[in-house]
């Protein structure tokens, strides 16, 4: 089922929850809605719910209005962080609890409602949990009961609010890729929440970066992470150096990028940041010919298969670096050490709004100080 939000308007109080946000999701798409706390992400999730009625704005499925259509009545299963199980009732019992409740015309038999638990126990890995309470299971094991319990009413939409968000790195890591493999596997229309970028870069078939109730950016997740819209998206979406600098407004090229003292300041140049992620800076032990800043290691982390240095540059700033264990093992890096580093690819935004240049790694500006 296609879902369609047509400039959702919601406000709280004084508090612009959404400001005229639209969004299509494509029949059988996975989308995430990301966003820090505030960004309205999750209010957008209830109104397409109907758990929230926007003040303007209409949500249609199927390219039907379903604005004041019940909860009930848009066939949508809902997980929450909180799995909200029935204490008392075992595995088989939560997942049949909302076929179990329908009105006696629409309620399956009873060897239907088994056969359909078992099958969804099936799915969600848990065939042999059917007799255990929700208190016998781990926290990632309730949390597949609460999907199969929301798949039981076969739903035409799943939404899911930070589903994984309760739980350990590594259960939210393996569910994760099992939500994935589900969600292929089933094809229902699934849009969840979450705040976590490797999640919904992981995840999601597209990616919806919302900040202040408004859409940011949609795209694929590395249409956003490699071409982000704006600032934020860059800066929310992973760890990212910023360099206030000023750029010459009359050339809009590389060349015109440089990260040079920001007290020495070009005539006709605009302020701007810019933004080099980890992995775009180069260590070297010396100036290798190419611009540059030096610097001196401040702190390494070698326990991982990137090498995350710190160094602090010569104008005073601190530089988050991530680096192979080969390159780290062949500077011999310590702390101290004092380095040359060198961006690959840094992206500009100036501080009016506009885009600047891109600067992948064969374009790199001629002059740096």
């Amino acid at each position: 089922m296609g879902i369609e939000v047509a400039n959702v308007t919601k406000q709280f109080g004084a508090f612009a929850a959404l400001r005229d946000v639209s969004l299509r999701v494509k029949a059988g798409e996975l989308i995430a809605l990301l966003g820090p706390s505030g960004s309205g992400k999750t209010t957008l999730l209830r109104v397409i719910a109907g758990l929230e009625a926007p003040d303007s704005g209409s949500v249609l499925f199927e390219g039907e209005d379903a604005t004041t259509r019940h909860v009930r009545d848009r066939r949508v299963g809902f997980v929450f962080q909180h799995y909200a199980l029935f204490r008392h009732m075992t595995v088989f019992e939560n997942v049949a609890f909302g076929l179990r409740v329908r009105p006696r015309r629409l309620r399956p038999t009873r060897a239907d409602i088994r056969r359909r638990v078992m099958e969804l126990l099936h799915l969600v890995q848990l065939e042999g949990f059917a007799k255990r309470y929700p208190s016998q299971l781990s926290g990632g094991q309730r949390q597949r009961v609460a999907l199969a319990r929301a798949l039981a009413v076969e739903p035409k939409v799943l939404l899911l609010d930070e589903p994984f968000g309760a739980l350990d790195a590594k259960v939210r890591q393996e569910l994760r890729r099992w939500l994935r493999r589900l969600h292929e596997e089933i094809h229902v229309t699934s849009v969840f929440v979450t705040h976590d970028q490797d999640e919904a870069l992981e995840v999601a078939d597209r990616v919806v970066v919302m900040n202040t109730g408004q859409i940011e950016q949609i795209g694929t997740p590395e249409e956003v992470f490699r071409s982000p819209a704006s600032a934020f998206v860059m800066n929310f979406l992973g760890t990212v150096n910023v360099f206030h600098r000023r750029v010459d407004s009359l050339t809009p090229g590389p060349d015109a990028i440089e990260l040079q003292c920001p007290d020495e300041l070009p005539a006709g140049s605009r302020p701007a940041r810019i933004f080099v992620r980890p992995h775009h800076l180069e260590i070297n032990a010396g100036p290798t010919g190419a611009p540059g800043l030096r610097g001196l290691v401040q702190y390494i982390n070698a326990a991982s298969p990137q090498v995350k240095v710190e160094v602090l540059s010569e104008f005073g700033e601190v530089l988050q670096i991530e680096t192979s264990q080969d390159r780290y093992q062949e500077l011999a890096l310590q702390k101290g050490s004092e380095v040359f580093v060198t961006p690959k690819e840094m992206r500009v935004f100036f501080d009016d709004g506009h885009h600047g240049p891109s600067t992948p790694s064969t374009q790199l500006p001629d002059r740096m100080s």
